[in-house]
């Protein structure tokens, strides 16, 4: 099947089964898979133009809401931190989008800031899983607890809730919030200066923010993933409506190259990632953290040195 936009031919039924595999995976920690998808289109598809980012956000579009409706649904949505989330993004994406255009037109220069951008998050997200220190705390982790319960229900599957956010404050400086008996602060400026950042970098790259907010909240604010994810892949979500209709308003003013979405394209990859989204954050309970973060890691990495090793290459 040709895609006029993208100017690319490829079977309409790899679009949405790599959607999926890539979806069902990272949506388990909060990312939507369009950083992976991405690099996909790019590098096995061929599709270069800024129309790729607009086209990776209409991904977003179509496969987010399954994910959230599963967080929701569980009483996993911390909605203070994804209003936030939001409010920060929003205007980043926007930014994000005029400078892809405007400096990063070509497809090199734009890989390389790609590899860059997942470099940075892979080695955060490595960090912490290599430094963290083994402690033999006489309270377990809010995710220690939340996976024993989880065992428990589904070995005896007795009739028992299993634990919900409890949002305690939230105000212009803090949020505060329960998960399963502990207590997590988090402070609201610093979130929307983060946010703002992650908004520039996503509204670039064309994933609306979710891959870097997720692993920033569970590395530097010490958020646990199974209450962070609902949040980050929301506020995608939004950032993400907001950076299609961006690039379609725009696309007229620049008729030399390809900037609004490719609509078949992108309609085909969120059909799949809307399949692996649901059934990721079904099953996101019953995984642990851990593994979470290390298939993150390990993807994320992959990715960026095949980037940055072959700009260097083809530069030499």
């Amino acid at each position: 099947m040709y895609f006029p936009v993208s100017g690319i031919e490829v079977h309409p039924l790899i679009p949405p089964a790599v959607a999926f595999v890539i979806s069902f995976f990272t949506s388990m920690g909060g990312v939507s898979g369009a950083f992976l998808l991405l690099p996909f289109q790019v590098s096995i598809l061929g599709f270069n133009s800024p129309a790729v980012s607009s086209t990776n956000q209409l991904f977003n579009i179509v496969a987010i809401p399954s994910g959230v409706y599963r967080y929701i649904k569980e009483g996993r949505m911390v909605w203070p931190l994804t209003w936030v989330v939001i409010i920060g993004t929003l205007p980043g994406v926007l930014i994000g989008a005029v400078l892809r255009i405007q400096y990063l037109p070509n497809p090199k220069n734009f890989k390389v800031f790609a590899g860059l951008v997942l470099l940075y998050i892979g080695s955060r997200l490595l960090k912490d899983l290599l430094t963290r220190k083994k402690t033999n705390q006489l309270k377990p982790s809010a995710e220690e607890e939340f996976q024993k319960l989880v065992k428990e229900y589904k070995l005896n599957h007795e009739n028992k809730e299993l634990p919900k956010v409890v949002v305690k404050k939230f105000n212009l400086l803090r949020i505060s919030y329960e998960f399963y008996g502990q207590n997590f602060d988090i402070n609201v400026i610093g979130i929307l200066a983060l946010s703002f950042i992650v908004g520039i970098v996503g509204g670039i790259y064309g994933i609306g923010g979710g891959a870097i907010i997720a692993p920033f909240f569970v590395t530097i604010f010490g958020l646990p993933v199974y209450t962070v994810a609902g949040a980050a892949l929301m506020g995608t979500f939004v950032t993400s409506v907001a950076g299609v209709a961006f690039y379609q308003i725009i696309a007229p003013f620049y008729p030399e190259m390809s900037i609004a979405p490719d609509w078949i394209l992108g309609l085909l990859f969120g059909i799949g990632g809307a399949g692996g989204m649901y059934c990721g954050a079904r099953l996101q309970k019953f995984m642990p953290a851990k593994t979470i973060k290390w298939i993150l890691a390990g993807c994320i990495l992959f990715t960026a040195s095949k980037y940055i090793i072959g700009f260097f290459l083809k530069a030499a």
